[in-house]
């Protein structure tokens, strides 16, 4: 399926099923938001990277005006939908303020390996402890998706980007698992050479060397 959508990019990457909270404030992204709410359509967020428009982005969909100011800048929310691919940029709208784009949806695979995704989620509590962060979800672990926990692992702008484009749950699941087989490590071994600053300069209680 092809067709056309205002676009609003942005310096972050949003997932399907994502909940996004935005302040509008830029002339034309008040009217872009203004109209979608109003006609009950979606937009899409392109990512911006190195001051670069993506290809791949997530068509995102108003749920609820927040608040107005009396200068018209707005607090919204937002909910992801689904992944899209632009194919050409559609930079002047007659009387439109915001520009749009032509795209297609690529085939999203949602079907992932359970007892992968229950590993995953096991490694992503114990980043948390190492971290000594508390982090909750709206779901039970068991009906967690790649997308739910992605931004929540440590992945920098380019990372969330290349896990964007991955179109199948299987891959999503592969590429958080090496994720975290890196960064746990990393982590345990930070922690280890914490305890070893902190016992630096102390008096130490250890035991004598015993030649035979």
């Amino acid at each position: 399926m092809t067709n056309f959508i205002p676009i609003f990019p942005l310096g972050l990457v949003v997932y399907p099923g994502e909940s996004l909270n935005l302040h509008i404030f830029e002339p034309r992204y008040k009217q872009l938001i203004n109209e979608c709410h109003s006609a009950k359509k979606p937009f899409g967020i392109p990512a911006i990277i190195n001051d670069r428009l993506q290809d791949y982005g997530t068509v995102v969909w108003v749920k609820e005006i927040t608040a107005v100011n009396d200068n018209g800048e707005m607090d919204i929310k937002t909910e992801g939908e689904k992944v899209f691919r632009i194919l050409e940029v559609v930079k002047e709208i007659p009387d439109k303020l915001y520009s749009g784009a032509i795209v297609n949806y690529p085939v999203n695979q949602q079907h992932g390996s359970a007892d992968i995704m229950r590993r995953i989620v096991a490694s992503m509590k114990e980043l948390f402890k190492l971290l000594k962060v508390e982090k909750e979800f709206k779901k039970p672990d068991a009906e967690l998706t790649t997308y739910d926990i992605a931004h929540h692992v440590g992945f920098s702008l380019q990372e969330e980007y290349e896990f964007l484009n991955l179109l199948h749950e299987r891959q999503r699941q592969e590429y958080l698992r090496l994720h975290l087989s890196k960064v746990m490590p990393m982590l345990a071994e930070m922690e280890n050479l914490k305890v070893k600053v902190k016992l630096n300069g102390h008096f130490k209680n250890l035991s004598s060397f015993e030649f035979e």
